[in-house]
């Protein structure tokens, strides 16, 4: 499945009404660590049934700012949330972000 990118907070909330599970990358443009976490991420999508979605936090800061508060969840970047009935179930961070983890969180 291709990777979506989001523009803001009300397109996550439509695609976690759509979706019982959805995966979401919190991606820096200028971060190699974010650079190397994006192509697992988009590796692992051909992979996966699970839609996955994308926001880049330079183009979005307050998207990005807006998820980490509604659920709860501090903010890292890289970061990736799994989404499951609308709640953030796993998260994961800078090098933990590999296609095995990712993997292991899609169960």
């Amino acid at each position: 499945m291709a990777v979506t990118l989001l523009q803001n907070y009300d397109e996550l909330k439509e695609k976690l009404t759509e979706y019982e599970r959805v995966m979401l990358l919190k991606h820096s443009l200028t971060c190699p660590i974010s650079s190397g976490a994006k192509q697992a991420y988009e590796s692992y999508s051909s992979e996966t049934e699970t839609p996955m979605f994308i926001l880049n936090i330079q183009e979005t800061r307050e998207f990005s700012n807006q998820v980490a508060e509604a659920f709860g969840v501090k903010h890292e970047s890289p970061q990736v949330l799994v989404f499951n009935g609308g709640e953030v179930t796993w998260n994961t961070s800078h090098w933990h972000i590999k296609e095995e983890s990712l993997a292991e969180a899609d169960q």
